[in-house]
């Protein structure tokens, strides 16, 4: 990563947030589709909180026909993570391909910790989640996402690691 401490997090200002990524929008190339101001800043773990999968209201997706990544409260585990910043200009369009508007799911802005420093981010977390594996394709996609970011030396292989070993 260009600054795994993410110092640069300290330039925050009223026309940037932070987004803290723990799914598909790992994937500079996912997420930049519809916000192009993303840009990677760090590695990050999110305490208190697990990884699932699942479907909003059981409703399957289209796009991934199987459970989705999702976040909820767990004491004691931690869901690892990318940490963005993206203009304000990009925040209806990270809304609405997380589809708050439909109430899929809720943004919240959560504390996530990095090297020596904690950062509120905004994440979003499914609404009515009905657990349900992920499709082998979503499993697919988010392993080669990893895989992805550490080829092009957005995170490292220890991270890459780390993250398959704690999730």
């Amino acid at each position: 990563l260009p600054n795994p401490g993410c110092l640069d997090a300290s330039m925050e200002n009223n026309r940037t947030f932070l987004y803290f990524a723990y799914g598909s929008n790992l994937l500079k190339e996912r997420l930049r589709l519809k916000n192009p101001s993303a840009t990677v800043l760090c590695v990050a773990r999110l305490k208190d909180y697990k990884l699932v999968f699942g479907n909003h209201k059981g409703l399957t997706s289209d796009r991934w026909h199987g459970g989705v990544a999702t976040i909820e409260h767990s004491p004691g585990d931690e869901v690892w993570g990318v940490v963005w910043r993206l203009s304000t200009s990009d925040l209806e369009s990270l809304d609405n391909q997380e589809n708050v508007t439909l109430g899929a799911y809720s943004p919240v802005e959560l504390s996530v910790k990095t090297k020596g420093q904690e950062l509120s981010c905004r994440t979003y977390i499914m609404n009515s989640c009905v657990y349900a594996p992920p499709s082998p394709q979503y499993l697919q996609v988010r392993g080669f996402l990893l895989l992805g970011m550490c080829r092009s030396k957005e995170i490292s292989l220890q991270t890459l690691l780390l993250v398959f070993l704690i999730e």
